[in-house]
């Protein structure tokens, strides 16, 4: 079952009401008969932006984690329990930790997914924590949140910052655009957006770039035309990208109508930021934790479902946030429970989880962050082109084949995480 709002289509609260006596129990006992009421489910929590900047990306969020329910509902549930899902607005970091906790507290949920910024999800797994619930968090890049900002109960599906510029700036090296080269920087003003341009300086310094210059952009910005005027006075070999959500999409767009030269590159990106722009105005090369073009078995077939179930390919949030409910469910199967410990316990086994690429991907035990492989990608020529979807060329795996998968991730030693 599944009690969500926007393109989730499945079971809502006014249908629950319509059941019988559904009205008078909510009357004389609240919202909480309705959990009391429905045992033989397995509820989880789904929380990511739906509004703001990044509502169109937590729009593919859900459809992504509602497509997965469906299929696991539709296979049996989970030891012999269908999964409910209550899919909400998580708006900003004060209402995501109040629905968390009401998630939690009132609706009883044995575990919360979703999120794609960073504070937001800083402010979910707090409440996690300290009920001591699995967040499987999909979006939110911020190393901080694997590394002192960690949490014994919070997983990282999407990959941190420093995971997309060392796959980004594998590409940059290859192109000579690193070493003794000058970076002009666009970052959003919030969580992310700092520790994204933290983290890009550090790469620059390691490797040899000036990146001295750089402006911050509120995130309710539309108009980029004074920041692309500064990069125009500044002429510099690189402009490099620390932009979120719809931002990425109005810049590429602004920056293609001045008709400035200067290579882009992205320290973050998600391929709706590229759909919203077009083909004509894309250009750069940036990182990718998922494409809807890889040749796998598993990839194809998600690829597939979505596109029947929702008439358009997955993005790679969708991904992040179906992925995370498969391994939720897999993780309750195999420990056949849905206590909070047991689930985390899995999960910091080791288990070994197809990740719908070419390699299967695992959680490290002491910062949670899913270790997997990595892309850039770059515009792909307008003949190679088959619908208004492939307007994306998706590079090599970072790490290549055989190489470690944590090489492109803090190491260890670099980390302030400390799970307890």
């Amino acid at each position: 079952m599944i009690y969500a709002k926007g393109p989730a289509k499945g079971l809502t609260r006014r249908a629950i009401l319509k059941g019988s006596a559904g009205a008078a129990a909510l009357a004389t006992i609240g919202a909480p008969a309705i959990v009391q009421a429905q045992s033989d489910v397995i509820r989880i929590g789904h929380l990511t932006p739906r509004t703001g900047f990044l509502g169109p990306l937590g729009e593919y969020g859900v459809m992504g984690v509602t497509l997965a329910t469906e299929e696991i509902n539709a296979a049996g549930g989970v030891l012999g329990r269908k999964i409910e899902l209550l899919a909400e607005d998580s708006v900003n970091p004060s209402t995501a930790s109040t629905k968390a906790d009401r998630m939690i507290g009132r609706d009883q949920v044995i575990a919360i997914l979703g999120e794609i910024s960073s504070a937001s999800g800083l402010a979910i797994s707090q409440v996690a924590g300290r009920e001591k619930k699995p967040f499987i968090q999909t979006g939110c890049n911020s190393d901080e949140l694997r590394g002192k900002s960690c949490n014994r109960y919070m997983f990282h599906i999407e990959g941190a910052n420093t995971m997309y510029i060392n796959a980004v700036g594998d590409s940059l090296r290859r192109e000579g655009l690193v070493k003794d080269k000058k970076w002009f920087g666009l970052t959003a003003d919030y969580a992310y957006g700092h520790d994204l341009l933290a983290v890009s300086r550090r790469y620059a310094e390691r490797n040899g770039a000036d990146f001295s210059q750089n402006e911050l952009v509120p995130t309710d910005s539309t108009d980029f035309s004074p920041f692309i005027l500064k990069i125009r006075r500044a002429r510099p070999d690189v402009v490099v990208s620390n932009l979120a959500g719809n931002q990425i999409t109005n810049f590429i767009k602004q920056y293609k109508e001045y008709g400035l030269e200067y290579p882009l590159a992205g320290g973050g990106f998600d391929t709706a930021a590229a759909w919203g722009a077009g083909p004509e105005a894309f250009a750069g090369i940036w990182p990718a934790i998922w494409h809807h073009t890889l040749d796998t078995p598993s990839a194809k077939a998600f690829t597939a479902a979505f596109t029947k179930r929702w008439g358009k390919p997955p993005e790679n949030q969708a991904w992040g946030d179906y992925l995370g409910m498969k391994i939720l469910a897999r993780a309750i199967e195999e420990t056949k429970s849905t206590e909070g410990d047991a689930i985390v316990q899995h999960l910091e086994s080791g288990a070994k989880f197809d990740v719908l690429k070419g390699r299967e991907g695992y959680f490290r035990s002491w910062d949670h962050q899913l270790m997997n492989e990595m892309y850039s990608i770059r515009p792909k020529p307008r003949d190679k082109q088959a619908d208004q979807w492939d307007m994306l060329l998706l590079g090599d795996p970072v790490p290549g084949p055989g190489d470690d998968l944590e090489s492109i991730a803090t190491s260890r030693s670099d980390s302030a995480c400390s799970l307890g």
